[in-house]
């Protein structure tokens, strides 16, 4: 087992990916987003009675964490340099870092029982602790993988018998959500669909495999019917799935034990999984993070980053032109637009930018930036004012 990817038995690695497609009226650097409506393909309207538009998208963030520190970085738009915003103390070890409606940074604390709740000031990005932090997950929890949907004021962590569910109020307080914590089996990483609709987690059990669950009105989750998915192929060995991430068509669950990926295709309105014709797919050396980054998708394994394009009308993975891409790191995100992808491990981040016609990562000029080792980081992008 590689010594830099899991240095113990129980170490665990996340990827908490904001893939948010925004739309824009050009193919413009730095992008822009639209202040008014969009057309089916994605572009922008900007006719008589709608508001101004191109609108300058608000400042984004990169933010890591692990080795009891938690960092943030301002990301350049023109060309993804990164810039020390300044870090806060964070838990010995945590497995999950994810933001609320781009205000409050959590960060999980398995080994305290409980999550760390920051606020992320709006324009600098840098992290004041929420009044009462850290907030208690219970008695034997152990809070791993963290995920809110979009715009919401729900927050879930990924637990040892099932996903811990919460609403945060306007101080960053998280409340557990009636009927938490929801009966998965052990779980390490959580994804939830772009829809707000479904959430997925990974189960750790033997044979492992994918749990669905439905995001009520209120945030309870519902067990989707045959939950959990069995992953082909496998049937006594544990194929320990690790990062998770989904499309919005498509969920991929990275098989560390295995060196594989399983992809399924989601059921359109109940949230079912079905296995994508030849799935799973090689995926490299012990594959730990997944990341959905513009159109194509991205495993960081040992020693590398194996990259693929899919194809999206069944699925299935290919393998790009180049990879894998040589890099050493523990978590990987990208930026909000899918152009960057971020890489920390003990020699810093390493930042690539994104071929958008073929997916092929070129080192951005200055990278890696200094930065502590991270087990964990997330991306938040500031709304335009």
């Amino acid at each position: 087992m590689p010594t830099h990817a899991l240095r113990s038995s129980t170490k665990l690695f996340v990827v908490v990916t904001l893939s948010l497609v925004l739309a824009s009226c050009d193919t413009s650097t730095p992008p822009i987003v639209c202040d008014g409506p969009s057309s089916s393909n994605g572009t922008c309207t900007c006719g008589q009675g709608t508001s101004a538009c191109p609108v300058s998208p608000g400042p984004e963030f990169l933010y890591t964490a692990g080795s009891g520190q938690i960092q943030a970085f301002s990301i350049d738009r023109n060309n993804g340099a990164l810039t020390t915003v300044g870090s806060m103390p964070g838990p010995a070890t945590t497995f999950g870092l994810t933001a609320v409606s781009n205000q409050f940074l959590y960060v999980s604390d398995p080994a305290d029982e409980q999550l760390d709740s920051f606020l992320i000031n709006q324009t600098t990005g840098a992290l004041t602790a929420v009044m009462g932090s850290p907030f208690s997950t219970g008695a034997f929890s152990l809070p791993a993988g963290l995920a809110s949907p979009a715009g919401s004021d729900l927050l879930y962590a990924a637990d040892v018998a099932g996903v811990d569910g919460f609403t945060t109020n306007a101080t960053g307080t998280p409340a557990a959500i009636s009927g938490s914590p929801f009966p998965s089996g052990t779980n390490l990483f959580l994804t939830i669909d772009p829809s707000g609709t479904f959430l997925y987690t990974s189960i750790d059990d033997p044979p492992g495999g994918i749990f669905a669950f439905t995001i009520g009105s209120t945030g309870a989750l519902t067990a989707v019917s045959g939950s959990p998915f069995a992953i082909p192929g496998q049937t006594v060995l544990n194929s320990r799935p690790f990062g998770i991430v989904d499309t919005g068509s498509y969920v991929y669950a990275a098989l560390s034990d295995t060196n594989q990926i399983a992809a399924f295709s989601i059921v359109s309105g109940t949230g079912a999984l079905t296995a994508v014709p030849n799935s799973p797919f090689s995926a490299g050396m012990t594959p730990t993070a997944l990341v959905f980054a513009n159109g194509f998708l991205y495993a960081l394994n040992d020693g590398g980053i194996t990259g693929y394009s899919i194809n999206s009308s069944n699925g299935v993975l290919t393998p790009l032109s180049g990879s894998p891409f040589t890099v050493i790191g523990d978590a990987m995100t990208a930026d909000s637009f899918g152009e960057y992808l971020y890489v920390a491990g003990l020699s810093g981040i390493q930042a690539f930018s994104i071929n958008s016609a073929n997916g092929a990562l070129t080192p951005v000029g200055g990278s890696p930036f200094p930065a502590s080792a991270a087990t964990v980081s997330t991306v938040v992008q500031i709304p335009p004012p």
